[in-house]
């Protein structure tokens, strides 16, 4: 029995679109089982828009999500991140396969917490036959994990380090140069919150200095702005 599974694939770089895509045309030219319907955009702004209209209509099977996004034009999306945790609320039957070039310890828990993606790539990893291989086990029996994934687990075992969105929301803010006394009508948050949220970041990535530009280079560092 063929089945035709759609897809969309959310990444901003071309040459790794591409890959994705003929991972998918490697696998119907191979497996007469398999057909797909590729659909790829390269933002936030029009993945969003896809995602909304598939919720309304008969969903995506697969999306290959980058984290790595700019923020979306609204800024209610400020990465990947934030669209795999759209994708969760809006299309509960997708079948997520994160793809990152991220592969920090902190950046990978965290996006396992808040994506729990059924795929979770690191980009260094992937070689042609390692996409046909996570694509057939996602469909068939998920999760499928990287090599650099599992090493990650492997150390994180016990860590329940992660940022949820304020805490990413914030980070961003600062990055941006936004000053905390304007931040409580941005986040909806009291000052006195909005201050402990940003000293328990600085005790998360070990920041002795109280300067904000040490955390914004960190977070940045490890991928979470």
């Amino acid at each position: 029995m063929i089945t035709n599974y759609t897809v969309l694939i959310i990444d901003d770089h071309p040459l790794i679109s591409n890959a994705y895509e003929s991972a998918f045309k490697h696998i119907s030219t191979t497996d007469e089982n398999y057909t797909f319907s590729i659909d790829i955009v390269d933002n936030c702004d029009n993945a969003v828009q896809k995602i909304n209209i598939a919720s309304k209509k008969e969903g995506i099977d697969i999306i290959f999500l980058d984290m790595r996004l700019p923020p979306s034009s609204d800024g209610k999306i400020l990465s990947g991140e934030d669209l795999g945790i759209l994708i969760n609320e809006l299309l509960p039957d997708s079948k997520i396969i994160v793809s990152t070039t991220f592969n920090d310890n902190f950046r990978v828990n965290s996006i396992l917490k808040s994506v729990n993606p059924d795929g979770f790539l690191i980009k260094n990893d992937i070689t042609p036959q390692e996409l046909v291989t996570a694509i057939k086990t996602v469909i068939s029996s998920p999760p499928y994990y990287s090599k650099s994934v599992l090493m990650s687990l492997r150390r994180q075992v016990s860590n329940d380090f992660s940022l949820d969105k304020i805490d990413r929301h914030l980070l961003f803010e600062l990055s941006i140069g936004t000053k905390m006394t304007e931040l409580p009508n941005i986040l909806m948050m009291s000052l006195r919150g909005l201050h402990k949220r940003k000293e328990h970041l600085k005790e998360i990535f070990d920041i002795t200095g109280r300067e904000d530009r040490d955390l914004i280079l960190i977070a940045k560092e490890k991928g979470f702005i």
